[in-house]
Formats: C-alpha cells, structure tokens, sequence
C-alpha cells in the first residue's frame, strides 16, 4: 500500500463490498493468493458506473471472475460485461463464480490471450478495464482503445505498483525490471497523447483513468 496503512485501513472500515456472494468470493480470492481489486479501488469504480451508467463494459484479465461479478451489480438495465481471462485454472474458477453469483446473463467469459482475441471484438464499448498482466499495458492498449467510444473511459488498475514505479529500474528487483520499465513507459505514453485525457490516481494500487476524445488513432 502506497497510502499510511493507518488511513487505509480506517477508509476500508466504510467498505463493503455488498453482498454475501461477492464478500465470498473476495474472502477465497484472498485466501488463495488470486490478486482483485481491492477495496477502495471497487469504490471508485461503482462511483464510475453510476455516474457514467456504461452500458457495454469490457474487462481484460478476469481472473477468478471478482470484478465482473461486482460491477454486474451495478449495471443499467440492458448492461453487459465481456472479460477475457487466459490462464485455465482461473478461467474455470471465474466460471464457476459468474454461476454462484446468478450473472451468466450479464457477463461473457472470453478465453484466450487479450493480445489476439481484442482483435475479434467490434468497437462500441463505453468503459473499459485492464487488470491483466502488467507488462502487457501497452499492447492490451494498442488493441482496446479503437474500440472504445468517444466519451469512453479506460480505467487501468496496478500502475503503480506498489511504490515500485517511482524507483529507479535498479532499486527493483532483477525480475520486475521489465515490467517497471514497460509501465513508466505507459503512464508517460498514457498522460502525452493527444486523444485522451488522462489522470493518475493513487488509488489502491493506482489507477489511470482516460477519456477517448475522439474516433481518431
């Protein structure tokens, strides 16, 4: 955690995340080590939706289904989520999840790489939201911003990483270099282009949060 631990912990108090299937799923996702959104993240993005009421939602990076599931609760009527997951275990756990959670009619599992199955999608989506491989930003990117609407906002979770992406490369470990590297890369790619409007905010993890202005890339 970026913040004082003290005032985390006292903002999490006001929390919940509101309702005994999604607290469920939190409480194994937790158990077993499967990285969600964390709270205050989930916060900001109910505010999102119901501010912005996105009707056509995409999702890249699913994991064990917690996200999707939570912002199905908050969806306008006649609201849809596609999230693509690519890692099996957790694909059959997401499966399971949307089931429990009595959302099959609201959210559509993709399986397989972001890289190559955004490609199949057709553009029209109101909110998109990354939470994948953090490494990969920029080319989940390249792919998911055509087919974001004008008006649209791509919210992208754990751009901060812990504090990491404030470091120089060599105070990171050998192994999170790349990543470190390929995600300062990001955010200044992110905040210099022209077609959005971009803030980064120390939520959670950190967020970025940007505006498509319009239809050109």
């Amino acid at each position: 955690m970026i913040t004082d631990e003290r005032i985390a912990s006292y903002i999490d108090s006001f929390n919940t995340d509101y309702d005994p299937i999604i607290m469920t799923i939190r409480r194994e996702a937790e158990e077993n080590g499967v990285p969600i959104i964390r709270k205050e993240a989930g916060e900001f993005i109910k505010l999102l939706m119901l501010m912005n009421k996105p009707e056509n939602i995409l999702e890249i990076g699913a994991a064990v289904g917690f996200s999707a599931i939570f912002m199905s609760r908050f969806l306008p009527p006649g609201g849809h989520i596609t999230t693509i997951e690519n890692y099996e275990p957790r694909i059959k756990a997401a499966r399971e999840n949307i089931k429990r959670a009595q959302a099959e009619d609201l959210i559509t599992l993709i399986e397989g790489d972001a890289t190559e199955e955004l490609k199949k999608l057709s553009p029209g989506y109101d909110f998109i939201f990354m939470d994948a491989a953090k490494g990969q930003y920029g080319l989940f990117f390249e792919e998911a911003i055509g087919l974001l609407k004008p008006g649209g906002v791509l919210l992208c979770d754990n751009v901060l990483q812990d504090g990491d992406v404030l470091e120089s490369r060599f105070a990171v470990t050998r192994r999170n270099r790349t990543i470190h590297s390929r995600m300062r890369e990001y955010l200044y790619a992110l905040k210099h282009n022209a077609g959005l409007e971009t803030a980064i905010l120390n939520i959670g993890d950190g967020m970025s949060l940007s505006i498509k202005k319009n239809e050109k890339w």
